[in-house]
């Protein structure tokens, strides 16, 4: 009779089992129901984050307007300072041709002004002395980024003086089908105002830093050649410096048996 009472309790215990992982799986539901809720309330408040740090970024943007402009003043007392800045930053160096540095010597003054409501965008203008290369007093760049965050840009047409136009230029003189002539005559700075929709920042194109790399190999294989040049070299100094002691040692040998 003891068998049916230990059946029975099985029973109950698979019983209980069902009732306890359904219990688990509403709480479990309910969990992801306020990790939901509370996650809403999270993003509204990021949301009033975002439009307290955008007031306070527009009150002191304004704040640091004239000290923008007294900085732009002492920078205009030290010679040639935005065509020394250019050609000694790591990544705008790199679109700087020879012939867009002489254009260069004629920048004044950059200035860099964030719209109105900062996260639409900003404009990068750039004032020029009277110049042979173009007409324009000044170059601007604008960036826009919609409400999708897709960027957009607009740029000042350059007005070039006749045989002056050193984008056309630099298209002739490069050799397409070398990577090393390229990378050694970039593309002309001033083809970054041409291009209607380019990078949110002004830098070069990955295919440039990738010719930069595939050149430091070749600079590299070169340097391995030189290297066995010169270990050759020293071998054969080597070899003539043994010749040199095997012929003395002969002479001291002939001197000792005269």
């Amino acid at each position: 009779m003891s068998a049916p009472t230990a059946k029975a309790s099985k029973k109950e215990l698979n019983s209980n089992h069902d009732g306890a992982d359904e219990t688990s799986e509403k709480e479990q539901q309910e969990a992801i129901e306020h990790i939901d809720e509370v996650q809403n309330e999270i993003d509204r408040l990021n949301e009033q984050a975002s439009e307290e740090i955008l007031k306070v970024e527009q009150k002191y943007n304004k704040l640091r307007q004239p000290f923008f402009q007294k900085r732009s003043e002492l920078i205009a007392k030290i010679p040639n300072f935005w065509v020394t800045t250019f050609v000694n930053h790591p990544q705008v160096s790199a679109l700087l041709g020879e012939e867009d540095e002489e254009a260069l010597h004629y920048l004044t003054r950059v200035e860099v002004t964030e719209f109105e409501d900062i996260k639409s965008g900003y404009r990068i203008d750039f004032y020029f002395d009277e110049n042979p290369y173009f007409e324009n007093k000044v170059l601007s760049k604008e960036f826009h980024l919609n409400e999708s965050g897709d960027p957009s840009s607009k740029s000042t047409e350059i007005k070039w003086k006749s045989g002056k136009d050193l984008t056309k230029r630099s298209s002739q003189t490069q050799n397409k089908a070398s990577r090393k002539r390229q990378h050694e005559e970039p593309e002309s700075f001033f083809t970054w105002f041409t291009d209607i929709l380019t990078q949110y920042y002004l830098v070069p194109d990955m295919d440039d830093e990738e010719g930069e790399a595939e050149d430091d190999d070749d600079d590299d294989e070169e340097e391995e050649g030189l290297e066995d040049i010169d270990e050759e070299g020293d071998e054969d100094e080597g070899e003539e410096d043994d010749d040199e002691d095997e012929g003395e040692e002969g002479e001291e040998d002939e001197g000792e048996d005269d």
